[in-house]
Order: C-alpha cells, then structure tokens, then sequence
C-alpha cells in the first residue's frame, strides 16, 4: 500500500484532505515542514510525497527522496516550477499535479484587485471603522469601456476574461497557443507589444517558466501606458520587482496587486507578525499607497480546497493501483 507524507500542511489542507481521504482509504500522514535540501532526509519510509508551491525539488532534494524510496510526488497545485522535472524523469520519480482546482477564485480575486486599487474598499473601510465618512483620497475609475490585457489564456485567463467582459471591458489578449474560445466570447488576441501598449489593466496569467520569467522588466514597462493598472495572481517570477519598484516611484506604473512574490517562500503561508521581516525589497512594496499585496490566497476557497484534495488522492490511488494517471495531471 502506497503511504504518502504531505509537506508544508496547514490546518485547512489536513482538513480537507482528511475529508476527502474518508472514500479514498489511502495511508497519509501530516507535516508542517516544508521540503527543502536540508529537511528532504527527514521523509523516509514513504513511496510518495505531496507538495506544495514553494517546497523545493530540485536535483538534490530528488536524488535524497529517491533514496528515501519516494516514487511519485503530488503537487497540489497547478504550477510545477519548483520542480526539476528532467531530473525527476532520470530517477523514474513520476510528477503529478492539479491543473484546475477552481479557476473561478483566482479569476474572482483577480478582479477583487482590481476592484480595491480602483475604489480603494481596504482604505474606506479602515475610515468607516473611526468615523471618518470623508471621500477625500478615495477617487476610483470605472471598469467599463476599459481596455484590459490578459497575458495568458488558460482556464483562469479564460475566467478572468468572461467576468471582465461582464463589466463591459474591452479584453485584448496574448497566449502562444490562442484558444479560439476567446474570440468566441468577445476578447481579441493581439502580439505581445501590443497588449502592453494598449491595455489600461494588465493582468498575468501564465506559467513561470524560463520564457516567462521576468517577463515584466523595465524594457516591457516602458512599453505600457503612463499609469497602467498591474494584476499578477499567477507566480511571482513573472516579475522583476525592482523594476517595478522603479516603475512605482516614476509613477509610470499607477496601480499594483499581488497575490504573489518573487521571494515569497521566505514570507508567505505563515504568521510573521511578531518577527522583523529582513526582505527589504518586500518592505519597500509596502510603503507605496497604490500598491496591494495578498500573501497566495487567490485560489482560497472552499471549493478549490475539495477539488485540491480529490483531485491529488485520485492521481496518487491510480498510481498505487498501478493504472495510468491522465495525461493532464502528469508533468512533463
């Protein structure tokens, strides 16, 4: 019987994968630790292991699971960037992930990012709260006839650019590989100078990948309108935050949310409030009043938890019963 170690656990992960195991049976057990080169010695007498976005696989964290006996790791989650999948395919580690959870609460809070930078809803609510009912400092823009450029149009891209056509926005979009239903809806795709120059809302939803990465740099920000509205809820290495920072304190970026970072391992999923938080470029992020940081809870909803969890204890009985796990939950 496969038993199967599950890194990197909160509350609500054990919770839910305890829920969904009661059909399954499967042997799991619980950590808080995350997988690093120097915690991946501790998970031995396991056949599998369950991931998260940023425990770490590379080369060496491999040859040491490897060695432990690991023979398939489960990300529960879409993105495998932290992964060294050549390696992993070397060591006949089989990889397997959750391609779609729930893209509608990362599309959803996409546009909630939108939404507070506009009508700033987190400073207003913070004045309601000490009686002070002044608009002063609270002006917003409209959605409606905006120009929105969506860089990505995968599922989430997809439901992200369906809500923003239900604003009445114009959605110009750039993917690789174009999927025609979003010409279908009433979104165009467009070359990738084009989206930049054109859109007043930027908003990524790609894979982090080596074509990817810092994909917003100061080259592509100078491409962009004079006060561009920037959305990343996607992987933080899509951008050079000291670009952005630049950007920022030039005010040729006018807007930005986050719902993740380029060094987000070191911050986000934990209570850090007690502690002096050394990033400084992190810190720096903080300082600016157009700027709204969420610590990776875009895809933090309750159906997206079920799905997470159904989905990594199918992927994972197919492989102890020795069947083959569909194509689109293995990565290669």
């Amino acid at each position: 019987m496969t038993k199967m170690i599950m890194v990197s656990v909160k509350p609500y992960d054990q919770k839910y994968f305890e829920q969904a195991n009661q059909k399954f049976n499967l042997s799991i057990d619980y950590s808080p630790i995350h997988l690093t080169e120097e915690t991946a010695h501790l998970f031995q007498g396991y056949s599998a292991i369950c991931i998260f976005v940023n425990d770490i696989a590379n080369e060496k964290v491999l040859n040491i699971l490897k060695n432990n006996g690991i023979k398939l790791i489960a990300l529960r989650c879409a993105g495998f960037n932290n992964i060294d999948l050549e390696c992993a395919k070397k060591l006949g580690i089989t990889v397997c992930r959750v391609p779609e959870y729930s893209p509608q609460a990362v599309a959803e809070h996409t546009v909630g990012l939108i939404l507070t930078l506009s009508r700033k809803y987190h400073k207003a609510y913070n004045r309601v709260k000490e009686d002070n009912f002044a608009l002063d400092g609270l002006l917003g823009f409209n959605l409606y006839q905006k120009t929105v450029g969506i860089i990505g149009t995968g599922k989430i891209g997809l439901a992200t650019i369906k809500i923003l056509i239900g604003f009445g926005c114009k959605v110009v979009c750039y993917d690789p590989s174009p999927n025609p239903v979003v010409n279908e809806i009433g979104a165009e795709y467009l070359p990738l100078d084009q989206v930049f120059q054109q859109a007043d809302i930027l908003s990524l939803h790609c894979p982090l990948t080596p074509q990817t990465h810092q994909l917003i740099n100061t080259e592509s920000i100078q491409k962009m309108k004079k006060g561009v509205c920037l959305i990343n809820t996607s992987r933080g290495g899509l951008i050079d935050t000291q670009a952005i920072i630049a950007a920022l304190k030039q005010k040729h970026v006018g807007y930005l949310g986050l719902d993740v970072y380029e060094q987000e391992a070191d911050l986000f999923f934990e209570d850090l409030s007690d502690q002096i938080i050394e990033d400084d470029i992190f810190q720096r992020l903080l300082t600016f009043p157009n700027v709204l940081v969420t610590g990776h809870q875009g895809f933090f909803t309750q159906e997206a938890l079920q799905c997470i969890a159904e989905t990594s204890l199918t992927n994972i009985q197919k492989f102890e019963a020795q069947q083959a796990i569909p194509a689109e939950f293995i990565c290669s």
